[in-house]
Parts: C-alpha cells; structure tokens; sequence
C-alpha cells in the first residue's frame, strides 16, 4: 500500500490528490485503497479485518446487513465501509465515464472541456449515479441491527473525485441532509488541502456528534439570553424607578407591561441589527464599532441608534455607518425608538454585539429570549425547553417524511426522462415539485415563540437544498438566480398566539432563521429588499375561540370572578418549594356572540 508517513502534510496531500485524479479501473479495486489511504492523510485509523461474528465487525469493509425480499429468501448486501456510531458509507466510481460524458453532451448537456473526473462539477449534469449510491446508504443503515442505532452520518463518495455528507444528529434515521449545507456538502479532492476540511471528515470517523451544530449552538444561545437577561431586568428596574408615584408597577399592573414591551422591543432591535452585522446585512463591526464610540457617553447612544434605525427602515445611505444600508421594513424598525440606557447598560450590549450571532439556534433562542424578557420567567432561563430532537421527532413525522417521499419519486420520474432524451421535461418536473414546495403551508395554531415553525422551515430548507443542487445539475442557471421570486421562507409557516410578545419573538426567530440559511445555500448574495417582510403570518389570536366582544364576569354581588393568573409561583413558607401564588389572579371574563376561531388555511 502507498504510505504517505515519511512526507510532510502539504506534500501528502498533492500526492494524494495526484495519484487519485487519474485513477481509473472499477471501483470494487480500488475503493478500499482509496479510502485506506484517506484515512492515512486524515490521520484516524484505517478500517479493521472482519471477523466471522458479524456484531464485532464495529469497523469494517464490506460489512453485513440482509437484503429481504417479499417474493424469495432473504440474501445478502454488503456495506463498502462501515463504522459503528458514525457513518454507513457507500462508494462508486465515475473516473471511466468519458462515454457517458460524451453522450450527455448529445442530449444537450454544457459540460466543462476537461478530463473525465478531474476538479469540480462545472457544468450541468445530472449524475444519478450519486443519488442511488446515497439511497443504497439509506437502505444499508435502516438494515442494521436495532441495537446499534442509526448512524449520524451517510458518506457518498465517488472515488478520485468526490466525498458527499449527509447527516442526521437527531438519530432518527429519517432525514438526512446535506451537511453542513450545500455550499459545502461536497468535498473535492482539492478541498482536502484546507486544514478545515481534514478536520470535519476526522471528526466524522472519530466523534460525529463534536459536529452536531446543535451543541455549540444551544451554548452560545444561552450565552446570549443571559446576557439579555441581565440587561433587560436592569433597563426596567430603571425606567420603573423613573415613573411617577401613582404608576409604580405594585400600584398599576398596566404600567408594569408597558415597561416590559418597551424593553422588549428595544432589545429585539438590537439584537437583530447584531445579527445583520454577523451575517454580512451591515457592514462588518459597525454597529458595535457605533457602541464603542459611545462608552462614556451612554446617555446619549439612544440617538443614534434611533438615526440608524430609521435609516435601516428605509434604505440608503446611513450616515450613522456611514456607508449604505439595506431597506429592512417589515415592521421591526418602523417608528424606531431606542430607550435612553446607562453606562453598565451600553458594557452588556457591547458584550452581546461582540458575540457571534450567526451561531444562534433559532429552535431554543424564542423560548430563551421569552424568558430573558419576562420577570417572571427568568429564574428558569436555560432550564426547559422543547429539545431540538422532540421537536424534530413531530415534524418530520408530519411534514418531512411526506415531502421526502414525493421527493424520490419525483428524481426516479427525471432521471428515467434523462435516460430517454427528455431533458425539458425532467427540468419541468423538478422546477413543479419545488414550485410546490415552496406554496406548502406549515400552521402551528399555538406557536408560541415559534419554536415549531422554525424547525419545520429549516428542514424544508435543508430538502430545498437537495432539490436546487438538482436544478443546477440540469443547468437551470437562470431559475436560480431568480430564487428570491420562489424559495421557501417565512410566508409559509403560519402560527396563532395570544401573547403578543411571543408573537414578535415568533417573526423575528423566523427571519433569523430565514436568512441564516440564504447565507448557507447562497454564499455571499444578499437577499432582496426589504429583508423583512410583513407577511402578517403570525397572527395574535385566540386559537379556539373568537368573539365580538367582552365584558368582566361578575358573580351575583356584582364582583369581578377572579382566578390565579397560572405563571406566578412563591416559596411556600415551611417547604421552600414553589407553589402557586393566590394573590396573583386575573379577572374572568363573558364574551359576547362567542364561536369558533377561524384558523389560516394550511
């Protein structure tokens, strides 16, 4: 076997992509070679030999699973490589198909003049050969014994060219996507020369779940909601000590909420104008470059910020940045008003702005940033909420396995179109599955922060992946550069709450969620004008009932009925635990011409 120990990194790395560029021959002779000497040059050990107890085979080639059949005996497959608790991963091998590529070109294909296999896909082509190889992976996995669980990860590789990823940290098997997105779930022999790139794939061998973006993620979530946490108890402390005596919260509940909206909104601005910073929506560093240059003045940074909040509203130039700045609308920063703050105030939102918010999980951040925003609520900020893997459990079962489903029937359909010539018509088909992709309406009729909604759209986000890596295979170019007219964002995904701060969070964890994936599918391309767009999707809204009006129930001594408010908890004086608080109740109400709620159609 060629050994690449005696030989620094770099120079390992041009031999390997050398010596496998122009392989040629079949791949039953020369994938083991191939991926023995990756493993090498990743620097993790090579596969071990099989025994006959096929349970001890935890890292092997061509290992074991049964093929049932409903008409015969069950038989045999094999896996071309596995590794317990990390990867099923099936190879193949294109480095012979110079006919093929020659009779893709008849049927109308632009492929690039160059060797057969060397470099990256530069034309358009639609290589079904990768698609089953995946879908033989699927079928490997669901064929393992039950007590090994399904691995997070399914590699595709097409040997001397390409190495695909697919994952699934949830371990449920059922959606496996691209990852860590489709700008970059392809690995090309050349990309093995970026230190990055050696590390994802050792990682894959070694520990997969050290990938899981939900881990670092969640940690830098709640990094962030702390932080908000401490700012927004201490802007309301202040703007409450700062209310004239007869509307001091203990004295009028309403003051109280009017506080709590205030902050909250503030803070929504900010925070989302932090993220347009990290995502490239503003320029790099400037708006907490802008709370820099503040630091000792903070009793004046409120007029800024309003400045740069107007200017954000409407596009153009800012001479807060001083550079120009996209239309945002959408309602976040109309009539922008930006609370007056003190020095400590103007240190925590420094902080926060200096922390990456590309990284923030919009699946836990709503309930995170409910809970930074409420009083009540901050005593349990981090310590529940819906795991991701819950969540996911719901929604693929509703929503992602149908659509999968429909998916591989729609790829059998083109490519077997391909196979006869009718290259129009396979465009047709994919372009009218995505077309209905992107009208699919996702209704959570209790959403509250959005939690639910948001999974559901990243999912769909992930399969769109898929489907837009298929369209440019096809050489549908001038379809994707007009994906702002017809690509699934926040329209579809419609939810009904009653709190009207969960609302906002709702909208805004949407639109993180939206334009943190344009940037993963789409690179640099900035998303069109406005970013934000009133959809109106999240409605504040009874979900059971409507009414034209209502009135304070009265028992017959014409006193309001009251009852406790379900959220405010104290210590019980002998046991220290928490229990409801009975003086905190809300009045009942009698609603007049009461029926049943209307929900969106979905």
């Amino acid at each position: 076997m060629f050994s690449f120990r005696s030989i620094d990194v770099s120079q390992n790395i041009d031999l390997f992509i050398e010596r496998w560029s122009a392989a040629g021959g079949g791949e039953r002779s020369n994938y083991q070679m191939f991926l023995t000497e990756l493993c090498e040059l990743i620097g993790v050990a090579v596969p071990d030999p099989a025994v006959e107890l096929e349970s001890q085979n935890a890292y092997v080639f061509e290992r074991k699973v049964p093929a049932k059949r409903i008409d015969g005996p069950t038989t045999t497959n094999f896996i071309d490589l596995y590794k317990r608790g990390c990867f099923v991963l099936e190879a193949k091998q294109s480095r012979k198909r110079q006919k093929q590529i020659e009779e893709l070109k008849q049927l109308g294909f632009d492929l690039p003049e160059q060797r057969a296999g060397s470099g990256k896909r530069g034309g358009a082509q639609w290589d079904t050969m990768l698609r089953n190889a995946r879908l033989q992976a699927e079928t490997y996995a669901k064929r393992l014994p039950s007590e090994e669980g399904w691995p997070p990860f399914l590699i595709v590789v097409d040997v001397g060219h390409v190495i695909e990823l697919y994952a699934d940290f949830s371990l449920q098997g059922k959606h496996y996507a691209q990852f860590p997105d489709r700008q970059s779930f392809r690995i090309f022999l050349e990309d093995l020369q970026h230190e990055e790139v050696r590390d994802r794939l050792r990682l894959v061998w070694t520990d997969p779940q050290q990938l899981n973006p939900a881990r670092r993620t969640a940690e830098v979530t709640r990094e962030i909601a702390e932080l908000l946490a401490t700012l927004s108890r201490s802007l309301e402390t202040r703007m409450i000590r700062a209310l004239p005596e007869h509307q001091q919260p203990e004295k009028n509940a309403i003051s109280r909420r009017a506080v709590a909206e205030k902050v909250a909104l503030f803070l929504m601005r900010c925070l989302f104008t932090m993220f347009a910073e990290d995502v490239g929506l503003l320029k790099s560093s400037s708006f907490s470059s802008l709370l820099e240059e503040y630091k000792g003045q903070a009793d004046k940074v409120h007029v800024p910020l309003e400045r740069l909040w107007k200017d954000m509203n409407r596009g153009g130039f800012s001479p807060e940045l001083r550079t120009d700045v996209l239309r945002f609308n959408g309602g976040l920063f109309r009539d922008a008003t930006a609370l007056p703050i003190a020095e400590d105030d103007l240190n925590l939102l420094t902080i926060a702005a200096n922390r990456n918010w590309k990284d923030v999980e919009p699946a836990i951040f709503g309930t995170l940033l409910e809970r930074a925003l409420d009083p009540r609520e901050r005593h349990r900020l981090g310590a529940h909420y819906t795991p991701r893997a819950y969540v996911e459990r719901l929604v693929v079962a509703t929503i992602i396995e149908p659509l999968t489903e429909d998916w591989r029937d729609i790829q059998t359909a083109a490519a077997q179109l391909i196979k006869t010539a009718e290259l129009e018509k396979a465009k047709e088909l994919v372009r009218g599955f995505h077309q209905n992709l992107c009208e699919t309406r996702v209704l959570d009729p209790a959403c509250g922060t959005g939690n639910f909604l948001y999974v559901s759209m990243e999912l769909m986000k992930r399969l769109e992946g898929e489907i837009l890596e298929t369209l440019a295979d096809l050489g549908e170019d001038q379809y994707l550069l007009e994906l702002d007219r017809h690509t699934v964002d926040p329209h579809q995904f419609l939810g009904l709450e009653i709190n009207p701060r969960a609302v906002a969070i709702a909208e805004l964890v949407l639109w993180i969620g939206y334009l943190q994936w344009h940037f993963r599918t789409r690179g640099r391309a900035m998303p069109g004008e406005p970013v934000l767009k009133n959809f109106a999707n999240i409605r504040e809204q009874d979900a059971i009932l409507q009414f034209d009006s209502w009135d304070v129930l009265r028992d017959e001594n014409g006193r309001p009925v009251t009852r406790w408010d379900g959220i405010t908890y104290k210590l019980h004086p002998i046991t220290g635990e928490e229990v409801p608080d009975e003086d905190a109740r809300i009045e009942l109400r009698s609603y007049l011409n009461p029926r049943p709620a209307v929900w969106p159609e979905a």
